[in-house]
């Protein structure tokens, strides 16, 4: 499951939607079944030839929860989206969620400057 970028910000684009797709198209590739969640409709990652199941939910922690009650996949995604799904990481592994890639731990470290230049 990958948890694409939400709406568009200053300083938070399209650049993560691109990330995300082609996150998307390389786990299919690999023989995964992908499922997007993204709650902006003018991304390319909302398009539905993208992933084999797509959400389109607000990207907040109840809603991320309901979809992985729902879906029960094997990890999440949340380093391609930006800085809206990073910020879900540590309460997704809290609620028992795996997170693949990059660990809750050390998106947390990068973070934060003064725990970052302790590492």
């Amino acid at each position: 499951m990958i948890l694409g970028g939400g709406p568009n910000r200053i300083g938070q684009g399209i650049e993560f939607d691109y990330c995300c797709v082609h996150a998307a198209l390389a786990l299919r590739e690999s023989g995964f079944e992908t499922i997007m969640v993204n709650c902006n409709p003018e991304t390319v990652s909302t398009d539905f030839d993208t992933s084999d199941r797509l959400y389109f939910e607000p990207l907040t922690l109840e809603d991320v929860l309901e979809i992985v009650r729902t879906e029960n996949p094997w990890g999440v995604i949340v380093h391609y989206g930006g800085q809206t799904p990073l910020k879900l990481a540590n309460a997704l592994v809290e609620n028992g969620v795996n997170i693949i890639g990059t660990s809750a731990d050390s998106i947390d470290a990068a973070e934060d400057r003064e725990r970052f230049q302790k590492c």
